[in-house]
């Protein structure tokens, strides 16, 4: 297959599907990317992705496991109403070829961040290669502020313990960080989250636990709130000042 055909297919992909909303806007990116990344699919394309087994009960990806229009950053390029699906057993990101019908891997470090249609928010972020679960380090921006509310989204395989129609299932897991633009914090409990962010405790409970916001109850609702809490601390003191 030549090199224009298939550039001319991958365009499709990022940017026809919102031609009927914006024609000027996805021009305008048409034209930018002709001038800027001659061979699309040199900087996109990771390879076809390969299904996950047909005997594993449920699906690796975090929402559905059909496409869905998301938007995608590549190379500081917005693409909006992009088709995508996220693996987040293996962290990886898949978008539909729209002439085979084939899933492709989008290269992870051509990646900026993508969002789902469910409007959850993505960015590949560097610094944490330690954690076990970082992999491709797409990591959910969920709150922002001095500190930053940021999770990773993974899933593992769980083999069947009976015999029956699956070998295998998978069990999805969220964990927590807290990040300055560096540096990534681990929140194992609420003390520590309370302490990184250096809260008064008399004020998470007047503002956060008489809610009825716990944190073993909800996590990510307690950790977003305790970041609300820290940027109005902050600012109420700066205001002081």
């Amino acid at each position: 297959m030549n090199k224009s055909f298939f550039l001319l297919a991958l365009i499709w992909v990022l940017v026809v599907p919102a031609f009927g909303q914006s024609n000027s806007l996805e021009v305008n990116n048409l034209e930018r990317y002709k001038e800027e990344l001659p061979y699309f699919q040199e900087l996109i394309t990771g390879g076809q992705y390969t299904n996950p087994p047909q005997n594993y009960e449920g699906y690796p990806y975090l929402l559905g496991k059909s496409f869905e229009l998301g938007t995608l950053t590549i190379n500081q390029i917005y693409y909006p109403e992009v088709l995508l699906l996220y693996d987040i057993r293996y962290d990886q990101l898949i978008t539909l070829h729209p002439i085979f019908s084939q899933n492709l891997l989008i290269k992870p470090e051509k990646i900026n961040g993508f969002s789902l249609s469910n409007l959850s928010s993505f960015q590949r972020l560097i610094g944490n290669e330690s954690y076990l679960y970082n992999q491709n380090g797409f990591y959910e921006i969920i709150e922002e502020g001095k500190m930053n509310l940021i999770s990773k989204h993974y899933k593992t395989v769980v083999r069947s313990k009976e015999l029956g129609d699956y070998f295998a299932s998978y069990e999805e897991f969220e964990d927590f960080f807290f990040y300055d633009g560096s540096e990534f914090f681990p929140v194992t409990s609420k003390k520590k989250a309370i302490q990184l962010l250096d809260v008064p405790k008399k004020s998470v409970r007047e503002n956060i636990i008489k809610r009825g916001i716990y944190f073993n109850r909800d996590k990510r609702e307690f950790l977003k709130s305790l970041v609300l809490l820290s940027n109005t601390t902050s600012s109420n003191l700066s205001n002081d000042e």
